[in-house]
């Protein structure tokens, strides 16, 4: 739980976190991962992509626009995906 703490901003009632990549195809690539878990999930965040940056932002929505356990079980997904690449 340490390094998710560490990996994963708290601000804005958000969890935040960008990720780098070596370029823009390795990037669309762990966007296309993380689609498939956030359709299954039923649960999509913002998220930006710049070239090889990835920024993503997590909230539930119908709990009032605040960070919940839905939110860190997509984050502690999305970093499995990443640690994957």
């Amino acid at each position: 739980m340490l390094n998710f703490l560490i990996m994963w901003k708290e601000e804005d009632n958000k969890l935040k976190r960008s990720f780098t990549f070596g370029d823009f195809k390795e990037a669309f690539a762990f966007m296309t991962k993380v689609a498939a878990v956030v359709d299954e999930m039923d649960h999509h965040p913002f998220w930006t992509n710049t070239y090889n940056k990835v920024s993503i932002e997590l909230n539930t929505h119908d709990a009032g626009n605040i960070v919940t356990e839905k939110d860190r079980k997509l984050a502690t997904s999305i970093d499995q995906i990443f640690e994957q690449k």
